[in-house]
């Protein structure tokens, strides 16, 4: 799985689709990087080409997919 930039985006920094699994990675700027799963690869490229990857987000993406935050990801702090 290779990890693209989308096009000027405020919201997203980037995104990752694993073929195989058929889930979504996005990382979003200041909260990190989420999964989402049984995502139709047609979904992530259009996300991909979308003039505003934060609303497509929004409209057909947000809701619509299990999601949960990167279990990897590591938590510091006293509320880790």
């Amino acid at each position: 799985m290779r990890a693209r930039r989308v096009n000027q985006s405020s919201m997203i920094d980037r995104i990752a689709y694993d073929v195989a699994e058929a889930t979504l990675c996005i990382w979003f700027r200041g909260t990190g990087k989420y999964l989402y799963f049984d995502v139709p690869a047609d979904v992530y490229e259009a996300l991909g080409r979308a003039d505003s990857a934060g609303t497509f987000f929004n409209e057909r993406i947000k809701g619509h997919f299990r999601c949960v935050r990167d279990p990897t990801r590591r938590r510091f702090g006293p509320n880790a």
